[in-house]
């Protein structure tokens, strides 16, 4: 697990994979140099199912963690009452991408989902690895063009409706559009192709927040 763990961030950094990379929205490549974290999952190594109260327990540790580093004094209500916001919203945002990961990734690929938290001056990036179909991948990029094309709000009602028509929908975007309109999140995707003994499409998605 530790060497693909390895092998996997080698080959999300190499030149040739970036230049192969697509990316969508305001995604920025990730610094080492900063403040950091980062936690590996394996997605065939238990029922999804059972993933769900373990992904809330990771998010609440990454805002946790984040917490003693935030560039927040804590001298009074507003101070504590912001330290507590942006902890619930890093965890939330935490938790919906660990979710959408293990929901989505193409578990034959063998590879990990990683959670990647950067603190850097006044800005806090989160970014989720996973593999994931083609298919799969085509109709998320056409989700994405969707988003960075509307309102936002607009589009966010719109969802709504169509998922209260859809019964047990699970694909509606709800969970970006509420980083974007409760957490003024900025959004970010790179589809890539690591190329091992056969192809695996990857993509990692980053969502940024001001502190």
């Amino acid at each position: 697990m530790i060497q693909i763990f390895g092998n996997f961030l080698d080959n999300l950094l190499t030149k040739d994979n970036l230049e192969k990379a697509e990316v969508f929205g305001d995604f920025v490549e990730r610094p080492q140099q900063e403040e950091h974290l980062t936690l590996g999952f394996s997605p065939s190594a238990i029922p999804i199912r059972k993933r769900w109260r373990n992904n809330g327990l990771s998010a609440d540790y990454v805002a946790n963690y984040l917490a003693t580093f935030f560039p927040i004094k804590v001298d009074g209500y507003d101070s504590i009452e912001k330290l507590a916001e942006m902890k619930s919203a890093v965890s939330y945002i935490a938790n919906e991408l660990l979710e959408n990961s293990m929901k989505y990734a193409d578990e034959t690929a063998l590879y990990p989902i990683t959670l990647h938290t950067q603190l850097e001056g006044d800005k806090i990036r989160l970014f989720v690895d996973n593999s994931i179909l083609p298919a799969q991948a085509e109709y998320f990029q056409d989700f994405i063009k969707e988003l960075m094309n509307s309102d936002p709000d607009e589009l966010l009602i719109r969802k709504l409706e169509e998922n209260a028509e859809v019964e047990n929908s699970d694909s509606s975007g709800l969970g970006f559009l509420t980083m974007i309109n409760d957490y003024s999140a900025k959004l970010g995707w790179k589809f890539h192709t690591v190329e091992k003994d056969s192809p695996i499409m990857t993509v990692t998605t980053m969502v940024e927040l001001a502190i």
